[in-house]
Parts: C-alpha cells; sequence; structure tokens
C-alpha cells in the first residue's frame, strides 16, 4: 500500500496499553527478535533505543516508536535507553530535549538510568574519525556544499571524484586536526569517508563526516566547532551503547549499508538494524519541518496547540497515554508505508475515555427554561450516575431548580421529520429529572427564541411516569442558579484534505481548515465542575469527552473537546463491509 492510500483494516482485538494482560501480537520485528534468541546471537539481550532529534517537538509518530521500542524491551525482559542526537546546534534546544523527556515519561515509559546524548561520544567519534584518515578511508575535502552535491551525481548517473579525494594521509591528519582547533571558517571544508562515488546506493558516493560548525551547543557549549553528521553519529552512538536492535522507520533502509560500513571498518560491535514503515495519518502533517512552519507562522498557538499532532499538543487536547498506546497497539508495525485514517486514533480515545472519564453535564450554547408550574425558590439534589462502565464510580448529587439551561438545538418550534427533541406542546425527560413540556415561546424583538415556558410532571421524578407514558427523547440541563460559566473550545480537524500535501502543486498551507476552531464563551456547567484541574479529563453527556485546559483559572474555567461521541470509525467499518 502506498502513502496516498489508506488504511481502514484494525488489526485484532488488543489489550488496553503494552501493560494489558493479553499476549504481545507477533510482527515481524518479533519474529527477528526470536529467530535471534533462538540463534543466540546477542546472548538473549534485548537492548533497544529511541533516539530523538531534540530540534522540535515529538508529534503522535514519534509516539509509535515509543511504544515499539520501549514495549519491546518491557515484553522481552530487556532494555531500552532514550537517546538525544544532538549532533546539530544550529538546530536544537535545551526546550526540546525537556518536552521530549516530558512526553516519554508521560507516554508511561522509564529509561531508568540510561539517559545519554550523542554528544557524551563526541571524543569517541572523532578518534574513530582518525582511525579512518589513518586507514585512508577519509580525507578532508574544500569542495562547497553546492559542489559536493553536483560532484554525487543521480540516481542514475555516477558521481566523480572530488579533486582533493587523493590527499596524503598526513596532509588529511592535519587538516582535520586544524579544522578542530578552529582554524577554518564554516563551509570552508568537510571530511568526508572515501567509499565509492559510483555506487547504485547515493548514501555510500563518499558521504560527509564532520562539518564545520562555529555554534554553541546546548551541552557541550563551544568546547567543539566541528560536528558529527547524523549518519556518522547514529550507528556508533548504537553500538557504544550496545545496542541489540536498532529499530528505525522506512526512510533509513538505504542508509543501513552505511552504517554497516562504518562498524566493518571501524571492527566495533555491530547491533541489527531493522526498518518499519512510520505513521501517516490523514488530515494531518507528521513533517518536523511543516510544524515548526505552522508553529512559525502563526497558524497554531504553538507547539501545544491541541489541533497540533505534537504530543504536547494531543496532552492538552485531553488524549490519554493508555490511549495513544491502545493505538499502537492496534495498527502495529508493518514493512511497507501506510496511511491510517485519524477515525481509528479517534475510536481508541474514545474507548479508553469511555470507561475512566466522570460523566458530567453542560451545556454550550444555552437556551433559558423556566418551568412555570415549580414552586419559586425550590432546590431539589437529584442522583446522577458519575460513569456507567465504572461499578466503582458512585454517584453525585446535581442541583434542579425552576430556571434552568438547555442546548438551543434541543428545541425546535417547528420540528423537521424525526426530531423527538423538545417542540411546542411537546414533552420530553431532563436526564435524572422529571418530564416537562413547553408551552410557551419566548422572543425578542429581533424575533429571536431567548426562553421558553414549560411546565413539569412532579410525579416523573427519576424519568419515568407512573401512567406508562413515554417520551422519545431526554436531553439534558443544568440548573441556572447553580451552573458556573465557562469556555469552551471545539476543535476540527487542522486541515480540510486528508493529505494536506498530495498536492505538489500548492503549499499545504493553502488546506488549513479555517473552522478548525471555534470558541464558546458563556456555556454552562454544573457546579461539580467548578473545582476541575488542568488535565482532568470528562465526558459532557450527549456532548462528548473535554478535558480542563491550562488557562483555566480559579474564577473562569476552559475545556478542550477532546473527541466526540460520535465513532467515525465504526462507520468507516460499516462501510467498508
Amino acid at each position: 500500500m502506498t502513502s496516498k492510500e489508506y488504511d481502514m483494516t484494525p488489526r485484532a482485538e488488543t489489550p488496553e496499553s503494552n501493560g494489558g494482560e493479553s499476549a504481545p501480537r507477533s510482527n515481524f520485528i518479533r519474529e527477528i527478535i526470536d529467530e535471534h534468541n533462538r540463534s543466540g546471537r546477542f546472548g538473549g539481550r534485548v537492548h533497544t533505543r529511541f533516539p530523538p532529534e531534540p530540534n522540535g517537538y515529538l508529534h503522535i509518530g514519534h509516539a509509535k516508536s515509543i511504544c515499539l521500542n520501549f514495549g519491546l524491551a518491557q515484553d522481552y525482559g530487556g532494555k531500552c535507553n532514550l537517546r538525544f542526537d544532538d549532533t546539530n546546534p544550529i538546530k536544537e534546544e535545551q526546550e526540546y530535549i525537556d518536552s521530549i523527556i516530558t512526553d516519554v515519561r508521560w507516554l508511561g515509559f522509564d529509561w531508568q538510568d540510561r539517559l545519554f546524548y550523542a554528544s557524551d561520544y563526541f571524543g569517541q567519534l572523532y578518534e574513530w574519525a582518525v582511525k579512518l584518515v589513518k586507514d585512508g578511508k577519509a580525507y578532508v575535502d574544500h569542495l562547497s556544499a553546492d559542489e559536493i552535491r553536483e560532484y554525487r551525481g543521480t540516481l542514475t548517473q555516477p558521481g566523480k571524484e572530488s579533486p582533493y579525494r587523493n590527499r596524503s594521509v598526513e596532509e588529511n591528519l592535519d587538516l582535520f586536526e586544524r579544522m578542530k582547533n578552529g582554524e577554518f571558517p564554516d563551509g570552508t571544508c568537510v571530511l568526508r569517508a572515501k567509499i565509492d562515488m559510483a555506487s547504485p546506493n547515493l548514501n555510500l558516493r563518499d558521504p560527509v563526516l564532520y562539518r564545520i560548525l562555529h555554534a554553541e551547543h546546548p551541552r557541550t557549549g563551544d568546547a567543539w566547532c566541528i560536528y558529527p553528521m547524523y549518519d556518522w553519529a547514529h550507528g556508533q552512538s548504537d553500538s557504544i551503547e550496545g545496542i541489540t536492535h536498532s529499530i528505525c522507520t522506512l526512510e533509513f533502509e538505504d542508509h543501513r549499508p552505511l552504517y554497516d560500513w562504518f562498524i566493518q571498518n571501524l571492527g566495533i560491535y555491530a547491533p541489527q538494524q531493522i526498518e518499519f514503515a512510520r505513521l501517516n495519518l490523514t488530515y494531518t502533517v507528521l513533517s518536523k519541518r511543516k510544524l515548526i512552519q505552522l508553529v512559525r507562522e502563526g497558524y497554531v498557538r504553538g507547539w501545544d496547540d491541541p489541533r497540533m499532532p505534537t504530543i504536547s499538543g494531543i496532552r492538552r487536547r485531553g488524549y490519554t497515554p493508555e490511549g495513544i498506546r491502545l493505538f499502537a497497539d492496534t495498527i502495529g508495525v508493518a514493512k511497507a508505508n501506510s496511511t491510517v485514517d485519524l477515525a481509528l486514533l479517534e475510536y481508541c480515545i474514545r474507548q479508553d475515555l469511555n470507561k475512566r472519564a466522570p460523566r458530567k453535564m453542560a451545556v454550550l450554547r444555552p437556551l433559558k427554561v423556566v418551568l412555570t408550574n415549580y414552586p419559586e425558590g425550590q432546590v431539589e439534589e437529584l442522583e446522577a450516575v458519575n460513569n456507567p462502565e465504572d461499578p466503582d464510580a458512585g454517584t453525585r448529587k446535581v442541583p434542579f431548580s425552576r430556571v434552568l439551561y438547555i442546548e438551543q438545538d434541543d428545541f425546535m418550534e417547528n420540528p423537521a421529520p424525526k426530531y423527538y427533541r423538545l417542540a411546542p406542546g411537546r414533552e420530553v425527560r431532563l436526564r435524572y429529572g422529571y418530564f416537562i413540556k413547553c408551552v410557551d415561546v419566548i422572543k425578542d424583538t429581533q424575533g429571536q427564541i431567548v426562553e421558553l415556558h414549560c411546565t413539569y410532571d412532579p410525579e416523573t421524578r427519576g424519568g419515568t411516569a407512573p401512567d406508562g407514558r413515554k417520551v422519545k427523547a431526554t436531553i439534558h440541563w443544568v440548573s441556572a442558579a447553580h451552573a458556573q460559566e465557562a469556555e469552551v473550545r471545539l476543535y476540527d480537524n487542522l486541515f480540510t484534505v486528508p493529505d494536506p500535501g498530495a498536492d505538489e502543486t500548492r503549499p499545504f498551507t493553502d488546506f488549513i481548515n479555517p473552522d478548525s476552531l471555534e470558541v464558546l464563551t458563556t456555556c454552562r456547567i454544573e457546579p461539580s465542575l467548578a473545582g476541575a484541574k488542568p488535565g482532568e479529563r470528562f465526558q459532557f453527556e450527549r456532548l462528548g469527552y473535554f478535558a480542563a485546559d491550562p488557562d483555566s483559572t480559579e474564577s473562569r474555567l476552559v475545556f478542550n473537546r477532546t473527541v466526540t461521541l460520535k465513532d467515525e470509525w465504526a462507520k468507516i467499518q460499516k462501510q467498508q463491509g
């Protein structure tokens, strides 16, 4: 399946998380590990790592890799390192390092004492580069970056050798040391491996190992002015840490022969690299470059904007780590690129929240209701279920009084066919409360409905009528005298098309959804929500799942809609037959 197609097929029933009781599902990576364990290749060890570059915030695609690497280590009784491949000080920041540490921990994984940095190995990497120079397998090249690209050739044409390729070992050693000592400006020269300029694999056409960057590094400061390229540092860092299974995304498959060449020519320990297909998600971009553009150009409010696919964004939106782990387990790992429908991610989040989120009542677009026959000043406390999916969740009391708020769309003056909610002369049930009937509609001078007058049946407390009569709809409500005003932010897809990058003739930002955020400022919530803390999640009955936002204050709560109650994934499955 290509990246332009959509994988609508869920795998099998899965555990709630990597720590669930169900046995891990087999996949091609596990089969490789099982074979290694049978053959004794790594002495039965399984040691993985998650190696992010600290040049941006992690996103949902990284979450898949985190779950895979840490999950394999857990399942095989092994270890997983967290290592920052911090080889480019121009793009790396401490802010990104801190956010990545927070994200991995939030997902539920622990690297214990195995937090490493590629910069920890700068000295060893330099010594290994010197070894390649001494062995005649690396040289200092004074071609410019543009010239190096030109000399490299194309997929159909071989490259040509640099005029500096055959310098003597002594001259290369001298120049390389002078590079390290800061004698040359940025861009003057680079260190390249001497491999094969005619190789069909462009990665083997004398790749650059070091470049000059007079830039301060977040960890090493100004100790170095030459920095290793990612391809030079990555595989050797795995070797230094004794990684057994170096799990990478599919785009690194063509880099594997280069990593193997480095390992073989240095004569050092060799991990096994295994590539799997990265995550592609509909209505989403997962390119760091594009995510940075969204932030810097103000299309979103920041890296943690709930519309962003970053882990910090989905955490703020109200996604749970358990739901993310369920999603990662459900989609599994594959060798071929595919695109997963966003509806499946939302389904997994909904499945988890359904079990853990307390139920509350909130009215997003309030319409005032006066119960004309309800005693003025009287207040009742009605019993409401906290979560029918959790037998230990118990109940709560919600106040009921003469004046209520209901949703505007729960009333229609001229009801359409199959509209069963409140209408003139029609009776409905109030959730946990009474039957009410609309007897009058109050409008303002512009003809807009501003208030309903209804009667209630005191014999129907709890939602049943002694005479056995039935109603066709149950609606939610809040007591006007007790409800607290709140702000609610309704989020939709950030893009209007499933694949924002598919049209190469237009920038992906052309497909930004102008309606991806709707802010409602006059919402009413039941009083038990008054103490909600940022990050707490709830189901607003009939409306969806919501999470309290960090923007909340003691006097005004803000909620983000996490996902709706509508299961688009079930609809897709039904359409698929």
